[in-house]
Order: structure tokens, then sequence, then C-alpha cells
């Protein structure tokens, strides 16, 4: 099993991506925050294959929670920024090589980006 961390306030989005995730991709085990406070915790104590956070959260937004995954040790290339602002915006937030991928999360051809990693995810889980 690949270990994946959705770390999103909005519920809905949160469980529909969810859903998605685990009826396409059975091998990969999801975990859901929708208050950033407690991926703070899973961040320090467990080892994830991927974390998906989104960029805009209140108290606790996606930047901060991004530094501190970082300075846990993980690796920058295991996370992707999700949010609802353009891509432009976003390269200008984190340019290429700050994190795997920034997605707008409700545009068509970047949840096909994300499809792309989760299927990544799925065959390595399978060789393994």
């Amino acid at each position: 099993m690949r270990k994946i961390m959705i770390v999103d306030d909005d519920a809905a989005f949160v469980q529909a991506l969810k859903e998605k995730i685990q009826s396409l991709y059975p091998l990969l085990d999801v975990r859901t925050c929708t208050d950033p406070f407690q991926a703070l915790t899973i961040l320090k104590d467990e080892k994830l294959d991927l974390l998906l956070v989104d960029l805009e959260m209140p108290v606790l937004d996606g930047t901060k929670l991004v530094n501190y995954a970082l300075s846990v040790g993980m690796d920058k290339n295991r996370i992707v920024i999700l949010s609802g602002r353009d891509s432009d915006y976003l390269h200008e937030q984190f340019p290429m090589g700050t994190c795997l991928a920034v997605l707008n999360k409700y545009e068509a051809k970047q949840k096909a980006v994300l499809d792309m990693i989760f299927s990544s995810l799925q065959r390595k889980a399978a060789e393994s």
C-alpha cells in the first residue's frame, strides 16, 4: 500500500476525492484531514508517499503546512499543492522544483495530472 494524505478544509471535496481514489486506485491508502493542525501530528509520525495540500485554509494555510512537512523530512517531490486559484498564480507562489505539482483542483486538465500521479503510485504499489 502507498500512503496518501489529503489536507483540505473543504470536507465535501475531500470526501469526493477520497472516494474517487479508493474506487480507481485500490492499492492506495488514503487519509484525510479537514483540520490542518491534525495533519501536523501525522506528518511528524508517519511516512507518506504523497501529500495533497490545499493552499487556502483558515488559521494554518497550505504554505505553512508544506514548510512543516519539509522540516520533518518529507521529500518535496511527494507534495502536491491544490487550490482554486489559476495556475499562473500557483506557479508564481510555488516555482518549478518547489514541489511535485501545483494544481487548480477544479480544472479538468489539472485533474488529469492528479490521475497520472495516482496511477504511478498504484503501479509502484503493485510492483512491491
